[in-house]
């Protein structure tokens, strides 16, 4: 794999991570509530999600590329589809996805479990894995399967280390997020561009 197939992947990893989503904000709420420790926890539980994804994604992806030709550009137009539908969902959102829970304090068998289970039934997780990989992956420079394990195992890296870094500093974040309501549209308007953006460049390589 080149550097130039995986520096716009772990980019575009790096602007989702940065938005505000479920796995932030239970994240956030979760620091603040029980302190950092309870934060570190809870983050090993989405990492473990994170790889259940990924292992899912890279076979299938790999199993489908290899079996049926056609179904790689299948999942590509899939794949862009998906990221202007969620171009769009950036827009059009009114409101702040911001919103922090109070939450008791648990052990910390149950703080890894919230973890797990907040990242596996967000949907957004499997599907920008299905998503994303197939637009950095060349079957032409190799293993289709190692290719998909190196972005997606970059993809935890900067995830895992973004969000220690949010859990460190989750008091100042919080306050930053909730008075800043238009920093948070010009963030949902550039996500939505780079996404739409991806897409096209997707449709383009697609028709090619």
């Amino acid at each position: 794999m080149t550097l130039s197939q995986w520096l716009p992947f772990a980019a575009i990893a790096l602007g989702l991570v940065l938005t505000p989503g479920p796995n932030m904000i239970y994240l956030l709420s979760r620091s603040i509530c029980q302190g950092r420790k309870a934060g570190l926890i809870s983050l090993a539980g989405v990492a473990l999600g994170f790889v259940f994804y990924m292992l899912c994604a890279a076979l299938g992806i790999t199993a489908l590329v290899m079996a049926v030709p056609l179904a790689y550009d299948a999942l590509r137009i899939a794949g862009a589809l998906y990221l202007l539908w969620l171009a769009w969902q950036s827009l059009r959102s009114g409101t702040s996805p911001f919103q922090l829970r109070t939450l008791r304090p648990d052990s910390p068998r149950k703080l890894f479990t919230m973890g797990l289970i907040t990242n596996l039934l967000n949907p957004k997780a499997a599907v920008l894995y299905l998503s994303l990989l197939p637009q950095f992956i060349d079957p032409s420079q190799g293993n289709v399967l190692a290719q998909s394990l190196m972005l997606g195992s970059s993809q935890i890296v900067i995830s895992m280390l973004v969000n220690a870094a949010i859990i460190f500093t989750a008091g100042s974040i919080a306050v930053f997020l909730a008075r800043r309501p238009l920093w948070q549209r010009v963030q949902r308007g550039l996500m939505a561009t780079v996404l739409a953006g991806l897409a096209v460049r997707m449709m383009i390589d697609v028709r090619r």
